[in-house]
């Protein structure tokens, strides 16, 4: 399976890669993004997922606190994500 460009591999440093399925896996990779991924992953995740799913998936984590995923659905929802 091909690797989407949508994260920097070593935000997933402890799945083999070339067997990773990023779209059964959603859950850890969007997690992975919002916790540490840098502004253009953000892009990129944007791009690849729904944003439906990835609300969702703000919703299930365990590992975002509180504050973390407020200022995540408010910082997905703005423009601030496309602003140049």
């Amino acid at each position: 399976m091909r690797r989407p460009s949508i994260i920097n591999s070593a935000l997933l440093w402890e799945y083999d890669l070339d067997t990773f399925n990023y779209d059964k896996s959603y859950k850890i990779v969007i997690e992975r993004i919002l916790q540490m991924g840098n502004l253009k992953e953000w892009r990129q995740m944007m791009a690849y997922y729904p944003l439906s799913k990835i609300m969702s998936t703000l919703e299930w984590s365990a590992q975002l606190d509180q504050r973390d995923k407020d200022f995540c659905k408010l910082f997905l929802q703005s423009d601030l994500l496309y602003a140049s």
